[in-house]
């Protein structure tokens, strides 16, 4: 779900797979059919993800895997620009994925070269595009505080990197207020999702309200910043059964969350 904290037309984030109505391969004639049908439906395509970055990162140790990686963002970047979105959440890569354990565990200074390297090169695509790369804040041991973020994206010089800023993955390590005011004008996007600190793993994710994030300061923070762009509910955990009553209840907790209730 998609909200903007000064409007709320229905507004949705598209996710970029290999396979699907979605996927690197698509062309700017089906992007304008998709935001066509899109808008005769009532809907507005605000951002655009993906998960293809944990099968190919700008970080990986592989010299071919990093190509394919630098490939796809260009062709994902391109397709945010046709789709009418002005950001791309961004994955650079992981020391390791605590979800994949089978992957091997890779050293944090080859992953930040690697993908310091390859956003050099797709930058001037997402220059080209009108469209800023967002670099979420995710469980992969890398730009684990605000200050390090800040310091990465300020050291391209670019007005098309910035920060994706994820309200509930810090929150085993720091405070979402604070990522949102140190950060300032450098984010491009929000994720608003809720986490139980007790609980310290994945486990710990729950829906809106039911966790420890500071909503009121994080609006707050969302105000001070000048941010005014889609403030995007990622959906996890999953309901195991009647998946549509969580988007209801998201929907109803982000109302109440943005002072719409």
């Amino acid at each position: 779900d998609h909200r903007d904290l000064h409007s709320f037309p229905t507004r949705r984030s598209s996710d970029l797979g290999g396979e699907g109505a979605l996927t690197p391969g698509t062309t700017q004639t089906q992007c304008e059919d998709y935001v066509a049908t899109a808008e005769k439906a009532g809907v507005k395509v605000a951002s655009v993800a993906s998960g293809l970055y944990w099968g190919a990162s700008l970080g990986d140790p592989d010299p071919a895997v990093r190509a394919t990686a630098q490939d796809q963002l260009g062709k994902m970047a391109r397709i945010t620009g046709w789709l009418g979105c002005k950001s791309l959440l961004t994955i650079i890569g992981a020391v390791d994925v605590f979800f994949a354990p089978e992957r091997p565990v890779q050293a944090v200074n080859e992953v930040m070269g690697h993908a310091r390297e390859g956003l050099h090169k797709v930058l001037p695509i997402a220059a080209e595009a009108g469209v800023t790369l967002a670099l979420e804040n995710v469980w992969n041991k890398i730009l684990l505080t605000p200050v390090e973020m800040a310091d990465f994206i300020d050291s391209f010089g670019s007005d098309n990197l910035g920060a994706y800023v994820d309200v509930a993955n810090c929150l085993p390590w720091g405070y979402a207020e604070q990522w949102l005011r140190t950060l300032g004008d450098r984010v491009a996007g929000v994720h608003f999702k809720d986490f139980r600190r007790a609980v310290g793993t994945a486990e710990g994710f729950v829906d809106l309200l039911e966790g420890d994030v500071n909503w009121p300061e994080v609006v707050k923070a969302i105000e001070e910043i000048g941010y005014t762009g889609p403030l995007v509910a990622e959906l996890i955990p999953h309901y195991r059964f009647h998946p549509e009553v969580r988007c209801a209840n998201t929907s109803r907790a982000m109302d109440a969350i943005l002072g719409r209730g």
